[in-house]
């Protein structure tokens, strides 16, 4: 089974060119199902039925696994055996007849455009550190980016000139997002003064680099972003999906459309962009519930 899910994870990668965060999270899932299989006595794949899988989905239950990542478990299995049997390896999909659980859809948290000033002010615009960050927060905040696209931009996808980023999201999918005149601004100022002292003679395909001049980790940005919002003294829970949600209910709030908004995110389904305007409308009925003489 071990063998099968290699090759399974290799086809993901190179054929389906989906992301590392993607194979990583089908391959954890499937390893934990491997592992309940052989507990049951399983050694081989064609000995799977629906029963076993169904099994392992009561198991994750019981240890309280949320149901997102039990949904995610189960679109993984499914996946993997499509996968056996588009190689001859299967005849028949054992987990093409099990539902998937209900998840219930919470409305994402966001931040206010206060929140969100409060944050931009915190890095220090005079050392190489600061204007990176600053650069780095405006260009998320601008664009609605995943966090994993703007560690791995590379420097030639931004177009100064025109004012556009170009992002390759999932399953390397191309969008062009315009950068907003904040961003362009700082990552001009980045470029121009604080990527060359930060990179100290070497050369680096990404656009922001770290003090030893290699790319972002998501992990590094993802606390220096938790610290900004310490600083700025903020209660939520800060993070760059924070401010994805955030760019894409103020857009909303704004009077933009929603084909818009799902192209700049990256949405395949508009039905996942549609949450947003649940966000935007809970916004205006408090708006309204606060300043309407009969609200």
């Amino acid at each position: 089974m071990d063998q099968l899910l290699e090759q399974f994870l290799h086809c993901l990668t190179v054929e389906k060119g989906l992301s590392k965060n993607t194979t990583d999270a089908y391959n954890h899932g499937l390893t934990r199902f491997f592992i309940h299989l052989r507990g049951k006595g399983v050694q081989e794949i064609r000995e799977v039925d629906k029963f076993h899988i169904r099994g392992f989905l009561l198991a994750l239950r019981r240890k309280n696994l949320n149901t997102k990542s039990i949904v995610r478990d189960l679109a993984a299995i499914r996946s993997f055996f499509r996968f056996l049997i588009q190689e001859g390896i299967l005849q028949s999909n054992p987990a093409e007849e099990l539902d998937s659980p209900k998840v219930a859809r919470t409305l994402p948290e966001i931040l206010t455009l206060k929140e969100i000033e409060q944050i931009l002010e915190q890095p220090d615009p005079q050392t190489p550190l600061g204007i990176r960050d600053r650069a780095m927060l405006e260009m998320l905040y601008a664009t609605g980016m995943r966090v994993s696209e703007l560690t791995q931009l590379p420097t030639h996808q931004v177009n100064l000139e025109a004012g556009y980023v170009l992002v390759y999201g999932k399953g390397s999918k191309e969008r062009i997002i315009p950068l907003g005149s904040e961003a362009l601004k700082w990552v001009t100022v980045y470029l121009k003064t604080a990527r060359g002292p930060l990179l100290k003679r070497k050369e680096s395909p990404s656009l922001f680099v770290n003090r030893s001049g290699k790319g972002m980790s998501r992990q590094r940005f993802w606390k220096t972003l938790k610290e900004y919002g310490r600083r700025a003294g903020l209660r939520k829970r800060i993070t760059p999906h924070l401010l994805r949600h955030s760019f894409a209910s103020h857009l909303l709030e704004r009077g933009a459309d929603l084909r818009s908004v799902q192209m700049m995110l990256g949405h395949v389904d508009i039905s996942t962009t549609q949450i947003y305007t649940h966000v935007a409308g809970e916004r205006l009925k408090k708006i309204h519930k606060q300043y309407h003489p009969r609200g």
